[in-house]
C-alpha cells in the first residue's frame, strides 16, 4: 500500500511538472508584449493567438515553416491564424520576433476517441471502460500535439488531464450539474415510495387494468406521450415508474428501456410546448443571422415539423409492436428470456429486493404527480413574460409555447424534484409508514441507485467536450460536402449527417448546436445556385432542419455515450449495453425506411399524403414477415 501511494504522488508531481511546462511553452513573454500561443492545433481549423498583455490593433506578421511571411490584422488582441503544417512558426510584432514549434493534428484524428470507445463498447459490453480508453485516446493525443516530446510524459499528461480537467469541468457545467442532481432526487423518491409500500400499491391498483403485456406496454408508450415537454423527466419519471408493472407482466427491461428512449425524445422534438423548443430556435437563429431572408425561426420551425419523419415512424413503430407482439433480433432473445423468469406474488423478478407491505397508492402518485405537474408549472413560472401574455395578437398556444422556450428547464427540473422528495418524505413520517431514521436512509439509497449511471453520464459527457474541440462534427461534414450538389438530396444528406455526429458524440442538442449554423448558409447558398426562389429555398431550409433534428435522434438511439440512451437503461434498471444492442436494429430499420421513403423522395417532390401512408405500411409489414411472438 505504502509503494502505491509513493508511485501515485510521484506521478502526480511529475505531472504537475509536466503540466506547468505545457503552460509555459504555450505562453510567449518579452518585456510588454505577452503572445498566447494556441495549446494544440487541428489541420484546415483557424486557430487564434491572442496578444494577452501589450494588447493591439496593429498588424501583426507571421512566417510559416514554408518561409512565407503573411501579414494578419486582429481585434482587441487577437488575430485568427489559419495553421496547416507542423513546423516553427515565427511572429514579428512591434519590432520584436517570437518563436514558437507547433504540431498538427490531422482531422480525421477526431473521430477516433468516440469511435474507439463504442467499438469497444460494442465488442466488450462494458461501457464505463470503454468511455475512458475513448476519453485517454483524446487527451493523450491533445498532450502529444500540445508539446510533450515523450509518448510516456504524454501518457501521464492525458491520463490525468481526464480527472483535473474533462470530468471536472463536465461537473462544474451548471447543466450537467442540475442533470444528475435531478438524478439523484428521482432515485430518493423512487426510493422512498417504494420503502413506504406506496409503488406496491400502485402496481395492485394498476393491475386490475394493466393486465396483459400488450396493454403493459401501451401504458408505458402513452406515459411517454403525454410527459410530452421533457425528455429527462419523461425518461426518468416513466421507466421508474412502469418498471414494476412491467416486471410484474414478464416485459423485459430491454423492451421497457427501449419504449421509454424512443417516446422520449420524439415526442419532445415534435410537440409545440417543450424545453427543446427554445433551444432549437436559439440554434435556427443562429443560422438566419448569416441569410437575407425574413423568415423568423418559429415560422421555420413550423414549417419542419412535417418532415421530421424518423420522430413520427418510431412512435408508430412502437404502436406496431405492441399490437403484433413480435419482436425480431436480440430484442426478441431479451423477451423469451424475460418471459421465462419467474416472477413473485408481487411482480418483482425474484432476484430484485422485495418489497414491504402495500399502503396507499396515493403516496406513489402524490410525489410523481409532484414531478410531472411541478416541472410543468417551474416552467411557465420561470418563462413567463407578462408582455408575452398581455400581447393580443398571439393565440394561447403560441403564448404557452414561447414561454416553455424562453423557461429554465434545469431551475423547473429542481424544483419539482426537490419537492416531491419533501412531500414523499413527510407522507411516509405522518402516516407511521417510515421512521424518520427510514426515509433519511430511503433518500440515500436512491442516491446510490443512481451513481453508476451518473459515473457513466459524466464520463460520456467529458467525451463529448473532447469531440468539440476536436471538430469531429466539422470532419465529418467535410465528408459528405462532395455529396450536396443535388438541392432536393440535401435533406437525406443532413439526415445521414446529423445520425453521425449524433451517435459519434453522444448529443442531439449539441449536434443542432454545430450543424445548424455550418449547413444553413450552405442549404442557402446551393439554393441561390440552382435558381430556386426565396419560397422554395425556405421550404429546403425547413427540410434540412428537420433532417439534422431527426438524424440526431435516430443517431442518439444508436450510440451507447448518448445521455438520454444512459438514462433510459438507469430508469429501466436495464443493463446499458444491451439496451443499446435490442434498440439499434429497431432504430435502424425506421431511420431507413424514413430515410428513403420519406427524404430521399423529396428529391422529385412526392406529396406527404404519399410518403408517410407508404412509409407506415412498410413498417406494419417488416414486423409482420420478420418479427416472431414470443412463446
Amino acid at each position: 500500500m505504502a509503494r502505491l501511494f509513493f508511485l501515485i504522488f510521484g506521478l502526480l508531481f511529475l505531472s504537475n511538472g509536466v503540466f506547468a511546462q505545457c503552460e509555459l511553452n504555450n505562453v510567449t513573454n518579452k518585456e510588454k508584449v505577452k503572445i498566447e500561443w494556441p495549446g494544440f492545433i487541428i489541420q484546415d481549423i483557424p486557430s487564434s493567438i491572442k496578444i494577452v498583455s501589450g494588447a493591439t490593433n496593429d498588424s501583426l506578421q507571421i512566417k510559416y515553416p514554408s518561409g512565407e511571411w503573411q501579414q494578419v490584422v486582429g481585434s482587441n488582441g487577437t488575430y485568427d491564424v489559419s495553421f496547416s503544417q507542423t513546423g516553427t512558426y515565427e511572429i514579428k510584432i512591434k519590432g520584436e520576433t517570437y518563436r514558437k514549434h507547433l504540431r498538427v493534428m490531422p482531422l480525421w484524428y477526431s473521430i477516433l476517441p468516440p469511435l474507439i470507445a463504442i467499438l469497444f463498447a460494442m465488442l466488450f459490453k462494458e461501457v464505463l471502460t470503454a468511455l475512458l480508453i475513448g476519453l485517454l485516446s483524446g487527451t493523450v493525443a491533445i498532450a502529444w500535439y500540445s508539446g510533450d516530446s515523450h509518448f510516456a510524459t504524454a501518457f501521464i499528461t492525458g491520463f490525468f488531464d481526464i480527472i483535473d480537467n474533462r470530468v471536472i469541468h463536465t461537473i462544474a457545467n451548471t447543466g450537467h450539474a442540475s442533470v444528475i442532481v435531478f438524478s439523484l432526487m428521482i432515485g430518493a423518491v423512487v426510493q422512498i415510495i417504494r420503502n413506504n409500500g406506496g409503488m406496491h400499491g400502485l402496481v395492485q391498483r394498476l393491475a386490475r387494468k394493466v393486465s396483459t403485456q400488450r396493454k403493459g406496454m401501451f401504458f408505458t408508450w402513452l406515459m411517454g406521450i403525454l410527459i410530452f415537454f421533457d425528455d429527462y423527466a419523461n425518461t426518468l419519471v416513466v421507466g421508474n415508474t412502469v418498471r414494476p408493472i412491467t416486471d410484474r407482466l414478464k416485459i423485459s427491461r430491454e423492451k421497457l428501456a427501449y419504449i421509454v428512449d424512443s417516446t422520449a425524445a420524439p415526442v419532445a422534438c415534435l410537440a409545440f410546448v417543450t424545453t427543446w423548443i427554445g433551444v432549437e430556435l436559439s440554434y435556427i437563429q443562429e443560422g438566419l443571422n448569416q441569410l437575407s431572408t425574413d423568415i423568423s425561426p418559429y415560422q421555420l420551425f413550423l414549417q419542419s415539423l412535417p418532415y421530421r419523419f424518423y420522430p413520427f415512424l418510431a412512435l408508430i413503430f412502437i404502436l406496431f409492436m405492441i399490437y403484433q407482439r413480435r419482436d425480431f433480433g436480440p430484442m426478441y432473445t431479451a423477451e423469451v428470456k424475460a418471459k421465462k423468469m419467474d416472477v413473485n406474488e408481487e411482480g418483482i423478478n425474484e432476484s430484485a429486493d422485495k418489497d414491504p407491505q402495500a399502503s396507499h397508492w396515493l403516496n406513489a402518485i402524490i410525489p410523481v404527480g409532484i414531478i410531472v405537474f411541478g416541472t410543468f408549472a417551474g416552467l411557465i413560472i420561470t418563462g413567463y413574460d407578462s408582455v408575452l401574455w398581455n400581447n393580443g395578437d398571439l393565440s394561447f398556444i403560441r403564448k404557452l409555447s414561447v414561454t416553455i422556450g424562453d423557461s429554465d428547464a434545469f431551475k423547473a427540473l429542481l424544483w419539482s424534484s426537490m419537492l416531491a422528495v419533501l412531500v414523499a418524505f413527510i407522507m411516509s413520517v405522518t402516516q407511521k409508514l417510515l421512521t424518520l431514521r427510514q426515509s433519511s436512509d430511503a433518500i440515500i439509497d436512491g442516491f446510490r441507485s443512481m451513481l453508476s449511471a451518473i459515473v457513466i453520464l459524466i464520463l460520456a459527457w467529458s467525451l463529448a467536450s473532447i469531440t468539440q474541440e476536436l471538430h469531429t462534427a466539422q470532419f465529418l461534414a467535410g465528408m459528405l460536402s462532395s455529396l450536396k450538389s443535388l438541392p432536393g438530396l440535401l435533406p437525406a444528406i443532413t439526415f445521414i449527417l446529423g445520425a453521425l455526429v449524433a451517435f459519434s458524440t453522444g448529443s442531439s442538442w449539441g449536434t443542432m448546436a454545430i450543424l445548424y449554423p455550418l449547413l444553413m448558409p450552405v442549404t442557402w447558398k446551393i439554393g441561390e445556385m440552382a435558381g430556386m426562389p426565396i419560397q422554395d429555398i425556405n421550404l429546403l431550409l425547413a427540410q434540412m432542419v428537420s433532417g439534422i433534428l431527426a438524424g440526431a435522434v435516430m443517431g442518439d438511439h444508436c450510440s451507447p455515450i448518448s445521455d438520454t440512451t444512459i438514462l433510459s437503461s438507469l430508469a429501466s434498471d436495464c443493463d446499458h449495453i444491451d439496451h443499446v444492442r435490442t434498440q439499434m436494429p429497431y432504430a435502424l430499420i425506421v431511420g431507413g425506411v424514413a430515410l428513403f421513403i420519406g427524404l430521399i423522395p423529396l428529391i422529385w417532390n412526392v406529396p406527404l399524403w404519399v410518403t408517410y401512408p407508404v412509409a407506415i405500411v412498410i413498417l406494419f409489414f417488416i414486423l409482420k414477415f420478420f418479427g416472431k411472438k414470443v412463446q
